[in-house]
């Protein structure tokens, strides 16, 4: 015997034709929302964020030898970035081996620039920040130095001693007040009320940080470690910036 199909209700076709319209509607929206209102820059390749003043990337030896002179070359880029901040040192003995190298080439092509230094929280401050300016010299036009501080120290109070002991350090030997460069979370967590005379920097790569644009104590967000170079085969680390440079 043919089993014959049945027919489906009046009901259920209209409620199948619903849900395809939801469905549509709700693609419609992601698209427009993540392609037309926020495309991918065709030179680093990722979404940048809008409703800031400037762009800029942050490098060290981690992303090789960067051929600066195509990234300001509007022939191999549309626009070079705004602001950059190089890796200077780490701890009490270590030398980012592109260092010099890119300090030079800022230099040389008028790159607006930084210099950083990783904290590692578990060593004395002083002799962090002495090894710091042994390699780094201010010079006119420099951005203010920052302080990268990734990892947790001995205790929170141990920490935020000696980051107190090395900006204060830097700061009266440069004449800058130094940067906080961490994650969202430790801002949050660990820094932001301990700090409130000093400006940050935070990493968040998953979504932007909620009241962003009325904190001022925020000025830059590192929102992807996933931006491409032109010419350049290694991933950066991409910020966007409040401040116009």
């Amino acid at each position: 015997m043919v089993r014959r199909k049945k027919k489906r209700s009046i009901g259920s076709k209209i409620r199948a034709t619903i849900l395809l319209l939801l469905l549509f509607s709700a693609a419609a929206y992601f698209y427009c929302n993540n392609s037309l209102n926020h495309p991918v820059h065709k030179d680093y390749g990722v979404t940048i964020p809008e409703g800031f003043s400037s762009v800029g990337i942050d490098v060290s030896h981690h992303q090789g030898k960067i051929n600066w002179e195509h990234l300001v070359d509007t022939s191999f880029a549309s626009k070079s970035p705004d602001f950059v901040y190089l890796k200077v040192t780490e701890g009490m003995t270590h030398v980012d081996t592109q260092w010099e190298r890119n300090r030079a080439a800022c230099l040389k092509l008028s790159i607006k620039h930084g210099a950083y230094h990783f904290f590692q929280p578990k060593k004395l401050p002083i002799p962090q920040a002495e090894h710091f300016l042994t390699y780094y010299t201010p010079k006119g036009g420099d951005l203010p130095p920052v302080l990268d501080v990734e990892t947790e120290g001995y205790s929170d109070e141990d920490l935020i001693h000696k980051m107190t002991r090395w900006l204060e350090y830097v700061e009266e030997k440069t004449g800058m007040r130094p940067i906080i460069y961490t994650s969202y979370h430790f801002y949050k967590t660990k820094f932001g009320v301990k700090f409130p005379h000093h400006k940050f920097w935070i990493a968040a790569y998953s979504r932007k940080p909620r009241g962003l644009e009325v904190n001022t104590q925020i000025i830059h967000w590192q929102f992807t470690e996933k931006a491409q170079l032109p010419g350049h085969r290694v991933l950066v680390d991409m910020n966007v910036s409040k401040v116009s440079f």
